[in-house]
């Protein structure tokens, strides 16, 4: 719940309405208007993720000296709430790995913002959590390796990371801060997925979910895209652990029946701009080392504002327009991904077609045989209910 000042009179009285009742969404739609926003602090972390897209090594003092400092964070926050944004999402890497973290997260609250982090709870400190008693989240969101120390500590290769996982994560359970879980499925820990789940389950009253699937690097390092290849489940072992979830799999049916376009009419696909997701519509990115984009995926280098050089209103005025306008004649996009009903099982987008396959109308194979799977999982799910 969030509290909705109605009347700016010295008599002021305020309601108490849930966030989807807000009238702020139907002002949404009636325009493109910035209400949330990522804000990448840095790429460095803790841990050594086999799947991770964007992990630097934490010492990696190089990499330290580009990350944002605090006052271009507020600057570019400021600008953020200038043009409507209510809510703040924190990340990394391992956003806890910067020592002026309270400080950060204190300006973003400051100004007014809904601040939610993800982070790995490896790092949570007490002070940690006196800060989010003072200045409450949205949330926390935390991701969970492995239910037991052999899982969690091959994925993340780093020898007692699990013991600080468990540390961090009582510290902010016993304090009271709401908390989030999320998985991702993986040869390194698939077997291990439903402790995974019971074990997040038991501790959040509100959400817990996991996905499966890998991108590849933000940097393109060639030897970790082979090791997020490597990590990567069989669409049969992916639909497996998905039907095997309850709460997932009826999720998934959810989505299939709601968001599985029709086929267009014939060069449709190739009429309609590459972005028909969300991107740039009411969200956008402010990475680590002062990039703009309009999502976290989309690294295209025509799909990148230097947020140090302008400022964000000029780039989500005229950059995030240019973007959205993108379009593309390739063939595998009008004869295949553009006409596929399932496109949205397979969650395909030109940032991830980029990150797979150097092209932003590429077609990911990987994400394309697991759509297929799992429609067939849905289909013959429904067909045992008639």
């Amino acid at each position: 719940m969030i509290r909705a000042y109605r009347n700016p009179l010295p008599q002021t009285y305020r309601s108490f309405r849930p966030l989807p009742e807000l009238p702020l969404w139907d002002k949404m739609e009636a325009r493109r208007r910035l209400l949330s926003f990522d804000l990448e602090i840095t790429a460095r972390c803790n841990n050594d993720c086999r799947h991770c897209y964007i992990n630097l090594r934490a010492d990696d003092r190089s990499v330290a000296g580009r990350e944002l400092a605090v006052p271009e964070i507020d600057r570019l926050a400021g600008e953020a709430v200038s043009l409507g944004a209510v809510w703040c999402l924190v990340t990394g890497g391992e956003p806890l790995l910067r020592e002026d973290f309270p400080e950060i997260y204190v300006r973003l609250k400051k100004k007014g913002l809904l601040v939610s982090v993800f982070t790995n709870a490896c790092l949570v400190r007490d002070e940690h959590i006196a800060l989010f008693r003072k200045y409450p989240p949205r949330d926390v969101e935390v991701t969970v390796y492995g239910a037991t120390a052999g899982t969690y500590e091959r994925v993340t290769r780093k020898r007692g990371s699990f013991r600080a996982f468990r540390r961090g994560l009582d510290r902010l359970l016993d304090g009271g801060v709401p908390v989030r879980f999320k998985a991702m499925a993986m040869r390194s820990n698939a077997a291990e997925l439903p402790r995974i789940a019971a074990f997040c389950r038991a501790r959040t009253k509100d959400y817990f979910r996991f996905d499966t699937q890998l991108h590849m690097r933000f940097d393109g390092n060639k030897t970790r895209n082979a090791e997020i290849r490597a990590e990567r489940l069989s669409s049969a072992r992916i639909v497996a652990l998905e039907r095997a979830d309850a709460d997932h799999f009826r999720a998934l049916e959810k989505k299939c029946g709601a968001l599985a376009r029709p086929s267009p009419s014939p060069g449709g696909a190739a009429r309609r701009p590459l972005l028909y997701c969300g991107a740039g519509m009411g969200s956008g990115s402010i990475g680590w080392d002062g990039t703009f984009r309009l999502c976290s995926s989309l690294w295209h280098p025509d799909c990148v504002f230097d947020a140090r050089r302008g400022s964000l209103v000029e780039a989500w005025r005229d950059f995030v327009p240019r973007v959205r306008s993108m379009r593309s004649l390739s063939r595998p996009l009008a004869g295949e991904c553009g006409a596929c009903t399932l496109i949205d099982l397979c969650l395909w987008c030109p940032a991830h077609a980029h990150l797979e396959t150097g092209r932003l109308d590429g077609k990911i194979e990987a994400f394309c045989r697991a759509a297929r799977a799992r429609a067939r999982a849905v289909q013959a799910e429904a067909g045992s209910r008639r």
